[in-house]
């Protein structure tokens, strides 16, 4: 029987147990952390760290673009976005444009900020045991 890693069974159970919520802010999460380190590859002139790090970001919002509702109008104004910034990742991927990186990071920490604040309305509704907060 192989060991296992304790830190990867924790974000494998993490994962695994997760609400779709939560799963939708550890996947806000995941790319920002990718970005970040596409950057640092791009300050360090390391093609390979930029672009395997770009592509992870570009899947992560591939992602979240398959997962919207389209029944919903907000989803639609997403999917531009998502589109716009996937778009952008590209772009800072074939000219090391850390100015488009900067400004995707921007969106993403706005959507994952919002996202948290939505998380936490519903856990308070939940736990109160009513519709408003």
């Amino acid at each position: 029987m192989a060991l296992t890693n304790p830190y990867q069974s924790y974000q494998q159970n993490a994962v695994n147990t997760a609400s779709p919520g939560e799963l939708t802010l550890m996947l806000y999460n995941g790319c920002l952390k990718f970005i970040n380190l596409a950057r640092i590859g791009i300050e360090d002139r390391n093609i390979e760290l930029k672009n395997t790090n770009l592509l992870k970001a570009q899947n992560i919002v591939q992602e979240l673009m398959v997962t919207l509702n389209m029944d919903l109008a907000v989803s639609q104004q997403f999917m531009s976005m998502y589109d716009y910034i996937n778009r952008r990742l590209i772009d800072a991927n074939i000219k090391n444009d850390l100015d488009a990186i900067k400004e995707v990071e921007g969106y993403l920490i706005e959507f994952r900020d919002t996202w948290k604040q939505v998380i936490q309305i519903n856990r308070q509704k939940q736990y109160t045991g009513t519709g408003r907060v």
